[in-house]
């Protein structure tokens, strides 16, 4: 990786996403609790579009999933990154995105 970043400079931007690329270390997770229907979910579901390749989703209307509905049955949607409990109600994208810049960062140290 480094070898490649040195012959080709690179911009940073460029080079961190080229680094995330080929990085082995996974990319944080981003949790969406959610149930159907909700129509603040489905909101949360388009805002959340550009990140759809880190966002796991729990129904928590499922059997398996009691715990969460006990906690949560109120608050739907609820965020969790990696994790730890984040927001609720509606997507923060400027938080959010700062969140995810910094849990990247720290993966990669």
């Amino acid at each position: 990786k480094m070898f490649f970043l040195k012959t080709f400079p690179l911009c940073e931007p460029a080079a961190l996403q080229l680094l995330r690329l080929f990085s082995t270390k996974t990319l944080p997770t981003l949790t969406l609790f959610t149930k159907d229907p909700c129509p603040l979910c489905d909101e949360a579901k388009d805002v959340l579009e550009p990140f759809k390749h880190r966002v796991s989703q729990v129904d928590i209307s499922l059997p398996e999933n009691r715990v969460w509905f006990d906690r949560y049955r109120w608050d739907i949607p609820v965020f969790h990154l990696n994790g730890q409990f984040v927001m609720k109600h509606k997507v923060d994208v400027v938080m959010l995105d700062k969140l995810l810049q910094d849990a990247e960062a720290q993966s990669t140290c």
